[in-house]
């Protein structure tokens, strides 16, 4: 009996140290999620074109960016919104293609990311008061011109989740997560296999106790039928970040004029460096119809 107990105890000890460690493992781990990337961003000498914006935004904060302007009447004004982890030059690489094709580009760092401060990363929720202030901005520099938003990852979805941002005339939502839930779990489920459905919740409950945020305030799929504009939603057939499926169930939900580019053999990439040519021809074609 006194053999058993021992047993007993000593699995309870191993079990109560696993899950603090777990524990403490899955809050190291939230704390890299939602911090920030803070840097310079140069201007790069290859584009003397592109002039520096700096907007304010309600909390007294600034979103910097670049501008790209358009050679004569141009045919329309895009803001380009980066994904997690990178910044606005992420995006110069599309900028330079569109400005081209005669559009105004305006590139912009997101809240958290390269040099726009912010004291934390929020999966795109309060990065939608950036996009309102960059399409405020564009909508007073463009008075005349249709407006776009091409936005990659949490860029997509910062866009989706903005409540009261101005509608846009043509939208391109690029590797979009659908659930924070799903995206949660999809990352998990990289890295630790079948254990994924077991410790996210682990991380999605530090959501409310770091930034005040409720899983139910993250899930752009849910914001798709109010979308109000002609839309393109490109994903990588390959992408584990977030499924294929789950990107057909991201298209099923809007309403509207819609289109889906499934890029064969991609992954969770920029897709246009994984295929320019195509993605320049799809999205100018897009672009062109409705700007």
């Amino acid at each position: 009996m006194d053999m058993k107990r021992s047993t007993w105890t000593k699995t309870a000890a191993a079990l109560i140290l696993l899950a603090v460690c777990g524990a403490g493992a899955s809050w190291v781990a939230g704390s890299t999620l939602v911090s920030g990337t803070y840097r310079t961003v140069p201007l790069p000498a290859l584009d003397p074109g592109l002039r520096t914006v700096r907007l304010a935004l309600p909390d007294g904060a600034f979103v910097e960016g670049w501008l790209l302007p358009s050679a004569g009447q141009g045919r329309g004004a895009l803001l380009l919104l980066h994904g997690i982890r990178a910044d606005r030059r992420q995006m110069l690489a599309r900028a330079r293609f569109l400005h081209d094709a005669g559009y105004a580009v305006l590139l912009v760092d997101l809240p958290g990311h390269g040099a726009s401060r912010a004291p934390a990363v929020t999966f795109g929720l309060r990065e939608g008061v950036a996009v309102k202030a960059s399409l405020d901005y564009l909508r007073r520099t463009y008075p005349a011109k249709r407006l776009g938003v091409i936005g990659v990852s949490l860029g997509a979805a910062s866009y989706v989740l903005c409540a009261d941002c101005p509608r846009v005339d043509a939208v391109v939502l690029e590797s979009m997560y659908p659930t924070i839930e799903e995206a949660v779990e999809d990352r998990l489920r990289m890295r630790v296999g079948p254990l994924a459905p077991v410790l996210a919740p682990l991380l999605l409950g530090q959501l409310s106790l770091r930034l005040d945020i409720e899983p139910a305030q993250l899930r752009p799929i849910a914001r798709m039928p109010q979308l109000g504009a002609p839309v393109l939603i490109a994903a990588g057939e390959a992408d584990r970040h977030t499924t294929i499926e789950e990107t057909r169930r991201i298209f099923a939900a809007a309403t509207g004029e819609k289109q889906l580019w499934e890029v064969s053999r991609a992954a969770h990439v920029d897709l246009h460096r994984y295929a320019p040519s195509e993605y320049e021809r799809r999205i100018l074609r897009f672009l062109n119809e409705y700007l």
